[in-house]
């Protein structure tokens, strides 16, 4: 079981390291880019940003899920690599003709999505489909293989040539959303082309008499039906976006926007897990083991998320007074809540192996869909009451109903050891601190900053203090720090 984890740590590891990065010098740089980019700018940049991912699950038709899914069912590596030749010449062709189609109709579709014409920045949003599609199934085929090091040095590239074009083209050239979509898209077009030349050995056949590997007609019978669901999914993450873009206004749409880029320190923790975990999850052959080390990998989940989630909670206002120009400050009221959303999601990625392990991809429609009603009803509902807010919580009550029929679903197709005492203790105690402080603490000044900073850094204590830790892992710790300090003492030593 440890060595499952330290595996599963080297990964996030890895696949955080760029989104570390860049979540950093993107929050440094929003004071920059919300002097630049008004509002009802940002509301635009979501809408299309979103809009990319969501036809690029439509293009994808499943096929880097079954990609992920069948690279496990067989260890030849002939076979493995005419698998993944297979997978990237389809998708490389279905991108392709999307991305013609779209800009075809650039004009009059981007009337109907941003309620304006602009066809230059719906050509933007449409190389972006193309790039982020592909890219996708590059970085899995570094994934499944574990090649750590090429795929942090191809994100923190990808990062660092987004971060350069974007404010060359939004403060040097003032080009405002389209510079900020040109330099995001841009760049993973070119990182795209450099993985594929990387890994041109492996997706260049040796021979063509041995083909090998699933065909296509398998995977796309094990991927199709887990485009409804994943589409759900996103529809259900986005649709509060598109409703308040289109019923409450540019400007309430760019708040919501901050809202969701200030909540991602969640979200990088979340797609590093969602990069991680599968190809980890589904090489454990052993039943009885994988349904222990998944019960045991959610609750590590729930306690490093939640315990995040709490802190931008208590601190979120102070977040945004520092980083954002004083119009965006309104975002404070979404904050927490679309930060617990992200933390959900990281669940709905754990019942996804749980479905794809036990071969029922099918079961993932009829519980996203549930989510997604449960959105829309709930934003009606909310939204003009609390504005921004409603929306949030809209998010997180969808996640509710979604996780629920999930797990109904596949609690007897393959039964996961959850550690449910464990779990309620965590939302007790990180729920209690988090709203306790919201409803108690100042929430301007530097007595309302210090203590909820404070009631932040209780959480530990306090989970320790009512028995959430076992022996067998405060024992693990204490080895862990002391190693730590041994080998904080030794160069010292060394020295002398």
């Amino acid at each position: 079981m440890t060595g499952y984890l330290r595996r599963l740590v080297s990964s996030l590891a890895a696949y955080q390291v760029a989104d570390v990065v860049s979540k950093f010098i993107a929050v440094l740089l929003l004071p920059v880019y919300t002097r630049y980019i008004a509002p009802s700018g940002y509301g635009v940049v979501e809408l299309l940003a979103n809009g990319v991912i969501f036809l690029s699950i439509l293009v994808r038709f499943g096929t880097i899920e079954a990609f992920l899914r069948f690279y496990f069912s067989d260890s030849d590596r002939e076979r493995r690599d005419a698998l993944a030749r297979r997978a990237v010449a389809f998708l490389l062709i279905a991108s392709t003709v999307a991305a013609v189609v779209l800009a075809v109709f650039a004009g009059p579709l981007s009337r109907v999505v941003l309620s304006h014409r602009d066809t230059t920045t719906f050509l933007i949003a449409v190389l972006g489909l193309w790039a982020f599609t592909n890219l996708e199934l590059a970085y899995a085929l570094l994934r499944v293989d574990e090649r750590l090091r090429i795929y942090a040095s191809a994100s923190l590239i990808n990062v660092g040539i987004t971060i350069v074009a974007s404010v060359v083209l939004v403060v040097g050239l003032h080009q405002g959303v389209r510079g900020l979509l040109l330099g995001n898209y841009g760049a993973s077009t070119l990182v795209l082309l450099g993985l594929w030349w990387t890994l041109r050995a492996r997706l260049h056949p040796r021979s063509r008499r041995r083909r090998g590997g699933e065909p296509l007609p398998l995977l796309l019978r094990f991927g199709l039906p887990t485009v409804p669901a994943e589409i759900s999914v996103y529809a259900l993450s986005v649709v509060d976006r598109y409703y308040i873009y289109h019923d409450r206004g540019q400007s309430l749409a760019g708040l919501y926007s901050i809202a969701i880029k200030l909540a991602g320190t969640v979200a990088f923790m979340v797609r590093a897990f969602q990069y991680a975990w599968p190809p980890l999850a589904y090489s454990v052959t052993d039943e009885a083991h994988a349904a222990r080390l998944y019960g045991l990998v959610t609750t590590y989940y729930v306690l490093v998320c939640g315990w995040v989630v709490g802190g931008i909670a208590l601190l979120g206002r102070w977040a945004l007074r520092l980083l954002t120009a004083h119009d965006f400050y309104g975002a404070y009221r979404a904050l927490p809540w679309v930060a617990l959303g992200w933390a959900m999601y990281g669940l709905w990625v754990v019942f996804l192996v749980i479905a794809g392990r036990a071969k029922v991809t099918m079961r993932n429609f009829p519980a996203s869909l549930a989510g997604l009603v449960a959105n829309v009803v709930l934003l009606v509902v909310l939204v003009p009451a609390l504005g921004i807010a409603g929306a949030g919580i809209a998010l997180c009550g969808a996640y509710v109903a979604m996780l629920g029929a999930m797990h109904l679903l596949t609690r007897r197709a393959f039964a996961v050891s959850f550690e449910w005492r464990r779990l309620a203790q965590l939302v007790a105690v990180i729920g209690g601190v988090a709203v306790g402080g919201e409803l108690l603490l100042p929430t301007h000044g530097a007595l309302g900053l210090l203590s909820r900073a404070a009631a932040f850094a209780a959480i530990p204590p306090l989970l320790y203090v009512t028995g959430f830790a076992h022996p067998g892992e405060l024992s693990q710790a204490r080895g862990l720090l002391g190693r730590l300090r041994r080998a904080s003492v030794r160069p010292a030593g060394g020295a002398a």
